[in-house]
This record gives structure tokens, sequence and C-alpha cells, in this order.
């Protein structure tokens, strides 16, 4: 449930009221009114005891499951700010870079050409969670040296994997936006740890998960104290062999119906082949998305991981094009 009030110049009375009953809470701006999410009432709190100060406030109850990341919670668009980038609402992030970090001549080379096309975010692993144990699995600390050195060269930002809870402040230091791949989506201990960090978390949706599962492990982020969460239709597993995964369109559509928070395709790893990556990207726009990312490598076919879905230049350099008619068009048809 939320507290809505009838007069945002008593917020101090009621938040005096929350805080001498030990509710927890957190604000949240819905346009104009001032909302107050309720997440903890203590057992000895009787609901009647909000008549002290009914006469200042509106209880609303929240239906869905996922309470704080639907609209019926905030109607609004949220728009996250990320050292002055922007996505959400009507603010597009473009996110591009190598599967893996190999080496820092290549990554520097990938930046270049990602930062002339359009991309904000540089994207790059480096601890990679491989199906296979003997597959490459990342260099490591070295990797987020190099992500952050090269990022910071190209006025980027920084996008990389946190794996478990155990290398997360690490990962903390070195990246501005901490991606959660799709093996993750439902590990609690991480979700819940990731509530507590002063980063915003992209999350990827799993590969066998609905989308009421992929909102509340959203929820579970917000509900443990970080707001600034950014979904990621990344494909799911489907019957369908002829594709990696099968990108939900429909998923990024009802998302933005469902849900006040940001979500971005990844036609990469939704499709898992080179010459998918532009049409699905750019369909993923026109159902809503509000960013994109992408896998680029200088030389797909000798890449350490995911070669056959990563983009060379000279495909970028077109993907990037399309992507900036796109929303040019995409704003026509508002």
């Amino acid at each position: 449930m939320y507290i809505k009030l009838k007069d945002k110049s008593l917020s101090k009375r009621v938040e005096e009221f929350l805080e001498k009953n030990d509710i927890k809470y957190f604000t949240s701006l819905d346009g104009e009114n001032l909302k107050y999410a309720i997440l903890y009432i203590p057992n000895n709190f009787k609901e009647e005891n909000f008549k002290e100060i009914d006469d200042l406030i509106e209880i609303v109850k929240i239906k869905s499951s996922y309470k704080f990341v639907s609209r019926e919670f905030k109607n609004s668009d949220t728009i996250i700010d990320i050292k002055g980038h922007l996505i959400g609402e009507k603010n597009f992030m473009f996110m591009a870079g190598p599967c893996s970090v190999e080496n820092k001549e290549m990554l520097s080379n990938i930046a270049k050409e990602v930062k002339k096309g359009g991309a904000i975010a540089l994207r790059g692993g480096a601890y990679k969670p491989r199906t296979s144990p003997y597959d490459f699995q990342g260099l490591g600390e070295v990797a987020l040296k190099y992500l952050r050195e090269i990022a910071d060269e190209n006025n980027m930002l920084v996008v990389t994997e946190a794996m478990d809870v155990e290398n997360l402040d690490l990962i903390c230091t070195y990246s501005d936006i901490i991606q959660i791949g799709a093996r993750n989506m439902q590990n609690f201990s991480l979700l819940k740890k990731l509530g507590k960090i002063n980063k915003p978390v992209l999350l990827k949706r799993g590969l066998s998960a609905t989308i009421n599962e992929f909102l509340l492990s959203a929820e579970y982020i917000i509900a443990h104290g970080n707001r600034e969460v950014i979904l990621c239709e990344r494909g799911i597993r489907t019957f369908e062999t002829m594709t990696r995964n099968t990108l939900d369109i429909n998923a990024i559509a009802m998302i933005r119906e469902l849900s006040h928070l940001p979500i971005i395709v990844d036609a990469s790893h939704g499709t898992g082949k080179r010459s998918l990556v532009e049409p699905i990207t750019l369909a993923g726009i026109f159902a809503g998305a509000n960013g994109a990312m992408v896998e680029v490598h200088e030389n797909p076919e000798c890449a350490l991981s995911d070669g056959p879905q990563s983009l060379d230049f000279k495909l970028f350099e077109k993907l990037a094009k399309n992507i900036k008619k796109s929303l040019i068009f995409r704003k026509e048809l508002e």
C-alpha cells in the first residue's frame, strides 16, 4: 500500500507520524503527487491508528503482486540520471561493446567505434558465467580496470555484470551500471544486496521467467532500498531452435504498460544471430524500449565469446544510423 498526501506542505507531519510508529517507507514523486510507499508496519500497529492523520492523507491498496514497480503505485515513467545521462520516459540510452573484455587495445578500438555511433555506455564482461566450465571465463579485475580507464577516456559509462554477492563490491568500484544476467534474475540473496547499493541496476529477464516473475525480481531490489532499476528483455527459451533465444517483443510493450521502470532491448542475446540484431533491435524500439544493448567486436569470427551474435564495425555503424532514424520516426508517431 501507499499513502498519498492531500497537500505536499503536510509532509513533515506525516513523516513524524510514520517514524514515531516505526513504519518503514520511501517517498516517490508521481507527477505533482508525493507518495509514501509503505514497506513495513510493526505487528502492534493497527490500521485504524492512521485515523490520527486521516485529514492529511489518502491510503491506497495496491492489487498487483509487484507493488512498487507497478503503475498502480507510480503512473509517470521513472527517469534515472546516471552521471548526467538519462534513461526513461523519452530518454533513450544506447549501450554497446564486446561480450567479453579480451585485451586493452581491442576494447579501446571498440569503445571509439561505438562512441561514434552514439553509444553512451560501454558494455563488457569481466566475469563471464559460461555454460561450459572450459569456456573463457573473463579477465576479472584486470578487465574492470580496462573498462573504467577506456570509458573515462571516451566519456562513457561502464556497464558490466556482477555474478554473485562476493564480487559485487568490487564491480561497484569500477562500474556505473551493475548488470544482473539472466541466470541470476532469481538469485534472491544477490537481489537483496543490490537493494543496498547506490548504483543503478540493469536486470535481465531470466531464460524461462514470466513477466510477473521478472517484475517481482525488480520488486526485490526496490523493496530493499534501490529505486534505480532498468529492465532488459534479452530473450526467453522456447521450442524454437533457429535462434539462440526468442526475443519477446510482446514483453516490452506489456511491461511499458504495467511498470514505470525503463526497459531496454538486447537483440544480441535475444537472437544469437548477427543478421537479426538490427531488425529485432528496431522492433524493440517501436515496441517502446527506452534503450538498446548490442554486442560489438572488431573481428567477430575470432571473438572468445558470442562471436556469432556480435556486430562488426560496419554493421554497427549501420545499426546506429537506423536507431537514430527510428527514434525520430517513433517520436512522430506519438
